[in-house]
């Protein structure tokens, strides 16, 4: 019941928030009704589980969130310096990382950050690893990439 009011919270004041009608009851009545129906359809597709809506992440997933962007700032920084080099030395690697993160959640998340940082992309989801492609030897940090799967993890066990 509780997914249910979040999304009904969720929805109208986006709904408001995109469409400015405070106003006007007709309009404001076709909002209540598409609130209404897309919720039905949400709760009868089975897609408010805990997976649909993840409130577990949240308190921990913003703290992540600022350290995810500067790791994508110094990636960033990393491949446009052999991008703009004369001669490029790149390295391309295929590895195996562990997979910490327990949930599906956990795993999307850690392998779409993987993806999000310049230089690296998620080949292959695993149970227990990620098959991840660097671009250089430089971005290839095993190392790195395991601490950012901890992180995650750790987001998951505040739960």
């Amino acid at each position: 019941m509780g997914r249910i009011l979040v999304m009904v919270v969720a929805l109208s004041a986006l709904w408001l928030l995109l469409s400015g009608y405070f106003d006007k009851p007709l309009l404001l009545a076709f909002g209540v009704g598409s609130v209404a129906f897309t919720t039905w359809l949400a709760h009868r597709a089975h897609v408010l589980d805990s997976e649909g809506i993840p409130g577990g992440v949240f308190p921990g997933i913003l703290g992540y969130m600022f350290w995810l962007t500067v790791e994508i700032g110094k990636a960033n920084l990393i491949v446009a310096r052999h991008a703009l080099a004369v001669e490029p030395k790149l390295s391309p690697k295929l590895f195996l990382v562990p997979n910490p993160p327990r949930t599906s959640v956990g795993k999307v998340i850690f392998g779409n950050s993987i993806t999000m940082t310049p230089g690296t992309v998620t080949v292959d989801l695993r149970e227990d690893a990620i098959l991840v492609h660097g671009l250089t030897e430089e971005l290839s940090d095993e190392d790195g990439i395991r601490r950012m799967g901890e992180r995650v993890a750790r987001i998951e066990r505040r739960r």
